[in-house]
Order: structure tokens, then sequence, then C-alpha cells
């Protein structure tokens, strides 16, 4: 594969010379320390505390990783090499200190840095001691100079996160499945964020009503009553974010025909009391918006102003499930290296 003269693996052959065979590995974890780990926190923000006498709540502030260490037997910290973690069967791993406040009433009563755990550190990464040594440091550290790294120490032995390969994120995919001999055409979303992901699904049924499953709802919901909750009220609206071609808008009537519901607060109430049934309202309505904003396509926003752009985008996805239909369209291929990804180390860490 490395061989001049076999031109086919040029450009492999150019990317490992210049890269090497880890790199991918490396800038993945690496991604993940300076981006992913803030991210994830930022996810979460705060913490409410109930208290009867005195409600407060923890503010989750920056995060940031130490110098790889350890603990010894008699409580004192010490800073370690890779090599010294595999001479005393230990891992290499740094701490991970977060900022945290209590707030009152809209008062910071305190604030300090929380040692909230370590993380696994890989050899040669930004948070790695070896990243900046020369040739002959890593030598009189006990390194190889030409080891590509890439890996974890844990316990004393070197573990590495093999790539997985899977399906792209936030991307329409339509496909015809067979079920009890009969066609069903579905349209498919995994929609991704740092530490999440959400799949939706659109399905066309027999009668020509489009529904869509989402996670946390225990029920389909018909696509026309979705849209209508995200704030296109209108017949007009709806149809015209799914297609203005007269054969598709024919194809959507069977959903108009099912759907008495015209407002986007009656949309609301309805998906409400079918994810949170016997609730009381106030409960249902939060379930619902809830179920709006972070259940459905958390990576277009999870704020209610994104829910027209979520709209939107199920306008399109029930587009493509139609003109699937129509045969228009061809399934995708799932096997098919344009919808695939391959996930590296910092990706599954946040997961």
């Amino acid at each position: 594969m490395t061989d001049p003269s076999n031109k086919r693996w040029a450009v492999i052959q150019d990317i490992l010379t210049r890269e090497g065979i880890a790199r991918q590995h490396l800038n993945s974890f690496d991604e993940f320390l300076k981006h992913g780990l803030q991210e994830i926190i930022d996810e979460v923000g705060q913490i409410d505390v109930e208290n009867a006498e005195y409600p407060y709540k923890i503010q989750l502030d920056k995060i940031k990783h130490l110098q790889p260490r350890m603990m010894e037997l008699d409580g004192s910290i010490t800073h370690i090499t890779p090599a010294e973690s595999r001479l005393r069967n230990v891992s290499y791993v740094a701490p991970l200190m977060l900022n945290c406040s209590v707030v009152e009433d809209g008062k910071t009563l305190e604030q300090r840095p929380i040692h909230i755990g370590d993380i696994p550190v890989m050899v040669k990464s930004e948070a790695c001691i070896l990243r900046n040594f020369t040739e002959q440091k890593l030598i009189d550290h006990g390194e190889d100079p030409s080891d590509p790294a890439g890996y974890f120490i844990i316990n004393g032995s070197e573990r590495v996160i093999v790539g997985l390969e899977d399906l792209s994120y936030n991307k329409i995919m339509v496909d015809i499945e067979k079920v009890g001999g009969k066609k069903v055409f579905k349209a498919k979303v995994y929609s991704s964020i740092v530490g999440y992901r959400a799949k939706l699904e659109l399905i066309l049924k027999d009668d020509g009503l489009v529904v869509a499953k989402i996670p946390g709802s225990p029920v389909d919901i018909p696509i026309i009553t979705l849209m209508r909750a995200l704030g296109l009220e209108s017949d007009k609206e709806i149809s015209g974010a799914v297609s203005l071609i007269d054969e598709i808008e024919s194809e959507l009537e069977s959903s108009f025909e099912k759907s008495d519901i015209t407002t986007s607060k009656n949309a609301i109430v309805y998906i409400s009391k079918r994810i949170a049934p016997g609730m009381l309202e106030e409960f249902q309505i939060k379930r619902a918006e809830t179920l709006l904003d972070w259940g459905l396509l958390p990576h277009l926003g999870k704020q209610p102003d994104n829910r027209r752009e979520k709209a939107q985008f199920l306008g399109e996805a029930t587009c493509k499930l139609l003109e699937l239909k129509l045969g228009w369209l061809k399934p995708d291929d799932k096997d098919h290296y344009g919808n695939k990804v391959i996930k590296f180390a910092g990706q599954m860490l946040a997961d």
C-alpha cells in the first residue's frame, strides 16, 4: 500500500506520510477536550436544588483538565508519565475541575472549582505531557520516538478505542421496508448534538396519512398536527413548507383531511394529552413543549425560537418521503460511504 510505484494508493500514502496512522484519533480526542466537554456542561447549565426553606441553584461554569497525576499510598499527589503508568500498572488520567457557583435569589453566595473526576488521557494528545517533547526527551522519558500514540493507558495496559462506523447524522434518508408483505415508505433522520442523539421517523400509512415517531412520545403524531404545533398554522404555510409541486400537494390531501386541528395552541394540547395522559394540564403542556424543543431535531436548536426551522425541516423530509412514494427518488443506500460517518474516541466519549 505504501509502495510509491502503486499510484492507486497515492492519496492514502500522502496522508499517512504527513499525518501518521493515529492523527485522526488524536484530533478527535483533542476536539473533545477543547469543545466537547464544555458543550456537555453548557447543555446542563445549572442544577436546581429543591429546599423548602432556601431553594438554590448550582451554576455550572467552565471545565478544565489538569496535568496527568496519581495519588500515592500516603495520600500525596504526584505527576505521572505514560512510561511510569505502564511500569506501575496504573491508569494515565488527568483530573477534571469544574467551576461551580451557588446562586440564591440571583445572588452568587460561593464560587470555587470542584474536582468532579478523572479522565483517561490519550498519549501524545494536547493533555499529555509528551505532546511537545523532542525526540531525545522522549527517549529520556522511556518513550519510543516512532510511537504514533493515539491510545490510552488503563491499569498499565495500552487500550485503543476503535473507530465505529455509523449512519450520517442530521441527514434525511428515505427507504422502503417490507412489513407483513406490504411496502412501507419511511424517512429517517438521526439528529445528533454533543452527547445526545434522537431519531425521527416519518411513515406513510396505507391511507396516505403521514405520521411521525419521536423519542419520548408513545404514540405516532400526524405530521400536519406536528407542524402546526411548531408554528405553521395555516394549510398554505404547511403545504408550502413541503412542496409547491401539484403532485406532491395532492399526496398531502389525506393528511389534511384527517386533521381537524387548526391552531398551534390546540396542536400542542393534542400532543400533550397523548404523551402525558392523566396528568394535570399544566404538566401535560410542559411535557409537550419539552418534547418539541428537546426531543425533536435537537441539532436545529432547543429553544422555542427554533420551532419554525424545525417545521421547515419536517416539510423537507415529508417532501422527500412523498417523492419516494411517487417513484421520483430511489431509496438511499445505507451502505454507501456518502451516508456514513466514522466515530472516533472523542465523539464516542461524548456520547
